[in-house]
Order: C-alpha cells, then structure tokens, then sequence
C-alpha cells in the first residue's frame, strides 16, 4: 500500500478538502475518493525522507494518547464527531497524527463509522482500539470509551518506559566494560609483544593468545564488522517472522530474572484489556481473544486463545484460565470471585492493580539483581586480559 497526498472536492458540499489516503495505486486512490463522495481534483504520491522515513513516519503512542484524550474530551462535551476530530486534527502537534486525524475525517464526511475509518490505519490503532470504539459508538459511550483507552495506552506506555529506564545502568556498564577490554587489548597488548620482542624473550601461553586476537581484530576488522552486520540483518528479519516471534516470546517467558517481570507485565496487559472490553459491553469470547492480542507475546496469546476455546464449550473463565502455562494464578481465582459476583470485569481490574503494584516492585529490582552479575562478568574478562599483559610484565622483570 502507497500514501497519497490528495485535494478533492465533496459532492455533498461543494466544498474543497484535502487529506491522505492509501491505496495501491494513484488510481486506485482515485476510485476510493469517487466511492467516498469526492472528485478528485490532484492527487500525489507522499514524500518519504528516504532511509529514516521507516523510523520518522510513524504515529508515537505519545501522539495517540494526546490525541485520544483530546477527542475524549471534545466528544464529552457535546461537539459532533466531525468538529471534534477537526479540532483534534488542528490541536495535533505530530504532522503524521495530523495527517491520520485528517484521513478518518474525510472518512467519516463520507459517511464511515468512526471504527471503520480508524481501521484504515493499523499502524496506530490496534484491535483493541478499534474493538473498544466499536463497543462506545454502538452503545453511545464513545467518550468514555476513549477515555479508557488513553488511561490504559499511559499505564502502559509508563510500564514501558520503567523497563527501559532500569535498563540504563546496567547498559553503561556494560559499555565500560567493553571499552576497558578495547583499550587494554589494542594499547596494552601490542606493548607488552613489543617488549618481549626487543628482549628476546617468548610470550607466555596466553600473552600468545591474546595477541593472536589482537592481530586479528587489527587486520580482518572489516571481516569482524561485516560479519557482525551480516549477523544482525538475519537475526532481526528471523526475528519478525512467526518462528522468531515465538521463540523470542518463550525466551521473554522462561529467562532466568526477567521471567517473572514479563509474565506481570503480560497479566496486567490481558487483565486490563479484558475489564476495558467487558465494561463496554464486547463478547467474553471477543474479550478474550483481542486482550490475548494485547499481550504482544505469540505463545501467551496462544495460551489465551487455547483457554477461549474452553469458554467456548461452556465453561467459566477461571476454570479455563487455572492450569495454563504462563497464567499467574491471581488472574483465575479473581475471576471466580468476579462470576460469583456478577462484577467480572471489576475483578479483573483488580488484578491488574496487583500486578502492577508487583511490577514496580519488579522493575525497581532489576539494577540490583544485575548489577552483581556484570560486576563478576567485567572483573573474570578484565582478569584474563590483565593476566595476560601485567602477570608477563612482573615475570620478566623478576628474570631480570
């Protein structure tokens, strides 16, 4: 599918609009603009910037949490669905969320449901959100609806952003210790062969060793690089196919440490997403299978699913939960408790609260738990290195 740029004019008003549109070609686009409701007047191939375009063209789920929320907001208060999205489309300060915003208004002029217009644009609303607006526009709660999913799209994205900030430490040291073991390799190494050349003397067995490599890394660097590029354009293409999402979702499950951190952060995703579905009246079997889509890991959503299938045949939710892999056990006995009470959906949102609670706490540990294991990892490889540089030093001056 292509971006174009188009200028058309409604039918219905006369008016001359401009916006974007995909299709997967100029006049394909052209059609879907006649059956819109549109004449065309120009329409233009988007510009890409190029190699970054893949990384700058893209909505960031800040953008859309502003933007749902704003919408949530205009929608509460009484504006119509187009003026509101005209307002949230002017209030954008991302271009490309503006230019999205601006094709569902074309859209919904052309008389598309809000969900069926957001539906052209997978890469910013997932089936969540569309599930979700789906679930408000039919049941006339769109706002509140909206205001859900901003809430969860913050949790989330907060959750996110936690990760990744207890991951800094451990990265910086991890970038010392490769620096330390560059420069005693190519500063240290080569002097300590070059004293015992002008000596006349042999290197010891791993001074031989470890100048073997450095020799190496001096004369093949480009070999090391291009195998190393090579290596990772296989590993990340591997990566997006479905055998290397899986695997990288079973490791995510079963790594020593970070296992229990992933397993919380899935929990609080299925369990929120489910409360998010059911408060807004979608289906427990729908529920089900979009929040095991929430989870982003292909073998929980496919423990998820397989538990749907149970639901499927009649049986309660936490029967169908108990005794899945990977599915922590407060999510199950809060949706006993949730059926016995006839509030399910409020249930689960308490384990959600649980979970998130217990991720923080997760999350907060990581530095510490890592933190010991590089500092054993940066003092065994710096050792060798050491022992084979200074150790040799010492030996031939006491020759001497």
């Amino acid at each position: 599918m292509q971006r174009f740029v188009y200028k058309a004019i409604s039918k219905k008003t006369g008016k001359t609009v401009k916006g974007n549109i995909q299709a997967e070609s100029e006049r394909a686009a052209g059609k879907l603009l006649l059956e819109q409701g549109f004449i065309p007047d120009r329409i233009t191939q988007e510009e890409k910037s190029g190699f970054l375009a893949r990384f700058t063209n893209k909505v960031r789920a800040q953008d859309r949490i502003v933007f749902t929320r704003q919408f949530a907001t205009l929608i509460g208060a009484g504006l119509p669905l187009a003026a509101s999205l005209k307002t949230a489309a002017e209030q954008a300060s991302s271009k490309i969320m503006r230019a999205v915003i601006e094709d569902i208004l074309t859209d919904i002029e052309a008389g598309k449901t809000l969900s069926e217009a957001m539906k052209k644009h997978p890469e910013v609303f997932n089936d969540v959100y569309l599930s979700l607006v789906a679930a408000g526009e039919m049941s006339g709660t769109l706002d509140q609806a909206l205001q859900e999913l901003a809430t969860q799209d913050e949790k989330d994205s907060a959750m996110i952003s936690k990760i990744r900030g207890a991951m800094v430490y451990p990265a910086i040291i991890l970038v010392v210790i490769i620096a330390v073991l560059i420069f005693m390799m190519f500063a240290v190494v080569p002097e300590v062969e070059k004293l015992y050349t002008d000596m006349d003397k042999d290197l010891p067995g791993l001074t031989k060793v470890l100048v073997g490599i450095t020799d190496f890394l001096v004369t093949f660097w480009w070999l090391v690089l291009l195998i190393i590029v090579v290596l990772t354009v296989i590993s990340v293409r591997y990566a997006k196919t479905d055998a290397g999402k899986r695997i990288w979702a079973t490791f995510k499950l079963n790594v020593p440490m970070f296992n229990g951190l992933f397993k919380r952060l899935y929990m609080t995703r299925f369990a929120r997403t489910m409360q998010m579905l059911l408060m807004t009246g979608v289906s427990m079997l729908d529920a089900m299978h979009i929040s095991a889509k929430a989870t982003a890991n292909l073998v929980m959503e496919a423990e998820i699913n397989k538990a749907a299938e149970k639901v499927k045949s009649g049986k309660p939710l936490s029967e169908s939960l108990e005794g899945r892999n990977y599915i922590l056990p407060l999510v199950p006995q809060m949706s006993s408790i949730g059926e016995q009470s006839g509030k399910i959906d409020e249930m689960l949102g308490r384990a959600a609260q649980v979970y998130e609670g217990e991720l923080d706490e997760k999350i907060a540990n990581i530095s510490t738990m890592i933190e010991p294991i590089l500092m054993v990892v940066m003092a065994g490889m710096i050792g060798v290195v050491v022992a084979g540089t200074l150790l040799p030093i010492y030996s031939l001056v006491s020759s001497i």
